[in-house]
């Protein structure tokens, strides 16, 4: 069954995992050469989709079972009357097992097969079937040469299961990577397709499973869900008797000065997806300017804890960071925030403050970092923070005892559990600033109507991602405020008000 990226499967996995899927579908009967000529026939198939009068076709050959793909669909384009012509960059005489079976049916189908060397000609669409998932460092020469030609060809390429030099697991880029126009995967989903590169490396991604029988991937738990419709937490519809105080009371804490949107952008969209009340604490400064936009969010002029003290104990939710600041105000109300036994939602400079050692992260939290956050949070790099998203994610669920929504492309959602979830939408237009501060105020919202912290994180930035996408239609200049609007109609149509 192939599929595109609207109808893609929810699990994702470890390139070790998809080596243990192939594994048992061999085992259950299903030959390795089988498999190979199957995934071949889907990438001829979604190459004619994709480029249908394509004449030329060059294929790029490695040494492994993907150059055993690649060998095969140069015996398919060679049937069907194209022009086509093979660079073996790795060595045909180390082939083994399939892949050398698959390099004797190119030849018999009368397949041109050259040595790679720098100056080869390119033409039409490029096939790259140089390395699969078995690649762990660096790409090596010739590899790396061969990569860099093709990115720097203009041709169209579609990648073989995976772009060549992508790891499969993070969606780091090894040294070199192939920039594909179209990657056909198969058995199944990489979770290094939906994050750090990845999605820029990718472009259309069709997947195909073989035609394996689907109670073999059930048996094998996936290393991370990738969010949609489906799958995506509800909200329980509300009673006839509802009234404010059943869906909890979300305290705002943020805005010093010169940063009193963030605060009041926050407070918003807690206030559009159903938080019964919203009090923003922000500087007295703010406080007109906040009731002039928005008079139903109840606002608090504070400058100490003193202040803050009376509001923390009437609220249900604590929403904190955005726009908070590093300076003695903004310190002194976030110390009053691991006092407060209630779900919380720490943002901003919330988690700057905490990578700091100047306050400790209650039990149970929901943290919103981007890169630069979780790398101070973990005392590293944003550059190794990109190199592995996914095990950043985990790291910090673990350390601090938390869910974590790791923003960025591809954005994962971990639970110190274990949980790990990903959401492949987005545009982007949403590279701009206070989109955090929306998000943060939704996790607030759903928190207070029931959630815990991994299914309100999960659903918020499915929320948030798909209202960018719909916001982000007219391109640049896409304002945070634009997408709470989105955000609640999208919530209603997952998450219907009445039965």
């Amino acid at each position: 069954m192939s599929q595109t990226t609207a109808t893609l499967p929810t699990a994702l996995y470890t390139a070790a995992q998809v080596r243990e899927l192939d594994a048992r579908l061999i085992a259950a009967g299903t030959p390795g050469f089988e498999l190979m000529q199957r995934a071949a026939h889907a990438t001829w198939r979604a190459l004619r989709r994709r480029w249908p009068d394509a004449e030329s076709i060059t294929v790029l050959t490695g040494r492994g079972n993907n150059a055993g793909d690649g060998y095969l669909v140069a015996a398919l384009a060679q049937r069907a009357g194209r022009q086509v012509r093979v660079y073996t960059v790795g060595d045909p005489q180390q082939l083994q097992g399939d892949a050398e079976r698959a390099f004797t049916e190119a030849q018999a189908a009368g397949v041109e097969l050259m040595p790679w060397t720098a100056d080869a000609a390119l033409q039409g669409v490029l096939v790259d079937a140089l390395l699969g998932t078995g690649v762990s460092g660096e790409v090596r020469e010739p590899y790396a040469s061969a990569i860099q030609a093709m990115n720097s060809s203009a041709l169209p390429i579609v990648a073989v299961d995976l772009p060549s030099g992508l790891c499969a697991d993070t969606g780091r880029v090894l040294g070199q990577a192939i920039s594909a126009e179209l990657t056909v995967s198969f058995i199944g989903l990489k979770l290094g397709l939906f994050t750090g590169e990845g999605p820029s490396r990718t472009g259309e991604l069709v997947f195909e499973d073989l035609q394996a029988d689907c109670t073999i991937a059930d048996r094998l738990d996936a290393s991370a869900l990738r969010l949609c419709e489906t799958n995506l937490p509800k909200l329980a519809p509300r009673a006839p008797t509802a009234h404010k105080g059943s869906f909890g009371q979300v305290l705002v804490i943020g805005g010093d000065l010169g940063t009193g949107g963030a605060a009041l952008l926050s407070a918003e969209a807690s206030l559009r997806c159903g938080a019964g009340m919203v009090t923003l604490a922000t500087r007295p400064e703010h406080v007109t300017a906040a009731l002039v936009r928005r008079p139903e969010i109840m606002c608090a002029g504070v400058e100490s804890t003193y202040a803050l003290t009376a509001l923390t104990q009437r609220a249900d939710v604590l929403v904190i960071g955005p726009g908070l600041g590093q300076a003695p105000w903004g310190r002194s109300l976030l110390s009053l925030a691991p006092q407060c036994q209630v779900p919380q939602v720490w943002d901003a400079d919330a988690l700057n403050l905490l990578a700091t050692g100047a306050v400790a992260l209650p039990v149970g939290c929901l943290i919103t970092p981007h890169p630069g956050e979780a790398a101070r949070l973990l005392n590293t790099t944003v550059a190794q923070v990109q190199a592995d998203r996914p095990a950043t994610a985990r790291t910090l669920a673990a350390r601090y005892r938390c869910a974590v929504i790791l923003k960025g492309a591809g954005t994962l959602v971990a639970d110190h559990d274990g949980r790990l979830a990903l959401c492949d939408r987005g545009h982007p237009a949403m590279a701009s600033a206070g989109l955090g501060d929306v998000l943060a105020g939704v996790c607030g919202a759903l928190l207070a109507q029931g959630l815990s912290p991994f299914k309100a994180a999960c659903l918020a930035v499915w929320l948030h991602a798909v209202a960018g996408e719909r916001a982000g239609q007219l391109g640049r200049g896409l304002a945070a405020a634009d997408l709470i609007q989105t955000i609640r109609q999208l919530l209603e149509e997952q998450s219907p008000c009445r039965k």
